[in-house]
């Protein structure tokens, strides 16, 4: 019986006698996706601006979905599967059926869409289109030059910049959410250089030496090495500016708030981040433009 009895407290406080299971993101609700039309713009509109949001989970979203979709059509998404342009709501990384979401995985609430309102706030005037490429646990070296996931971030890119009205359409940033894989001992010293090369790439293949690129901090939330390794990629995200131009990194430490998992943070988190994205964009863009050359 005193096996028994050792493990009545752990009972009483709730506490699991065994590796609790994976925590899943509820299933995206009441479809269809909404269709918009990206070579317009609604009436008051005078651009289309187009966010590029790459990285790994959190970018993507892995935050419980609300109870009712958002549907503002100066906000749209490109689909993550056939290319076309649909109201955004979350999930924005849908990977289901338009019409129906079947096929849907586990993607929830991401940073993208709180960070298109509140841009949206500050200026009525530009039409949002985001760009959902984040792919769950990819580690920065899928992200280079020739990795499938970096050329179908680029080539989806090019595709909105042609899709939307000519002469009004322009691709004002990129937001960089990852590092989370990378939190290892025998990864973590190589990040600085990689993602420095990301940023170069980036502004090369795209045709723009002075392309916003705005990273985030990961979280710290994990015990022993993750979360040693998790400090010292901040630590590098955090440099980021010094190393190169228009570039600036959301401090996102003090936010705490996940999934139950102490790695995918929860919606109330993912949409503060997606706020604080949008403050350092505009902190970002009203500094004199510096040389763009590493």
């Amino acid at each position: 019986m005193r096996p028994i009895l050792a493990w009545l407290p752990f009972l009483a406080l709730g506490v699991p006698c065994a590796p609790s299971a994976p925590v899943q993101t509820s299933p995206p609700t009441s479809p269809p996706l909404v269709a918009a039309e990206a070579g317009s713009l609604p009436e008051g509109c005078e651009r289309l601006d187009l966010y590029l949001l790459i990285g790994q989970s959190n970018m993507k979203g892995r935050g419980f979905m609300p109870g009712q979709a958002a549907n503002d059509p100066a906000i749209m998404m490109m689909h993550l599967r056939n290319d076309s342009w649909y109201v955004a709501r979350h999930p924005l990384h849908l990977t289901g059926d338009p019409d129906t979401f079947e096929g849907y995985d586990n993607a929830g609430v991401g940073p993208g869409l709180a960070f298109a309102e509140a841009m949206l706030a500050a200026d009525p005037t530009a039409r949002i289109g985001l760009i959902p490429a984040a792919k769950g646990g990819s580690k920065i070296g899928l992200w280079s030059g020739q990795r499938p996931l970096y050329q179908e971030a680029i080539r989806r890119t090019k595709l909105a910049l042609a899709a939307g009205p000519a002469g009004r359409t322009r691709l004002r940033a990129v937001l960089w959410l990852q590092g989370e894989s990378d939190a290892d001992p025998a990864l973590a010293e190589a990040y600085a250089g990689a993602l420095h090369s990301l940023v170069d790439r980036l502004r090369a293949d795209l045709g723009d030496p002075n392309l916003p690129f705005i990273a985030c901090t990961i979280g710290e939330m994990r015990e022993g090495e993750p979360g040693r390794f998790s400090a010292a990629i901040n630590a590098t995200l955090l440099d980021l500016p010094r190393h190169r131009p228009r570039t600036a990194c959301v401090d996102a430490r003090d936010l705490r708030g996940h999934i139950g998992d102490k790695l995918h943070v929860d919606s109330a988190t993912a949409e503060e981040i997606g706020r604080r994205y949008a403050a350092a964009l505009r902190e970002l863009e009203a500094k004199p433009s510096e040389a763009s050359a590493p």
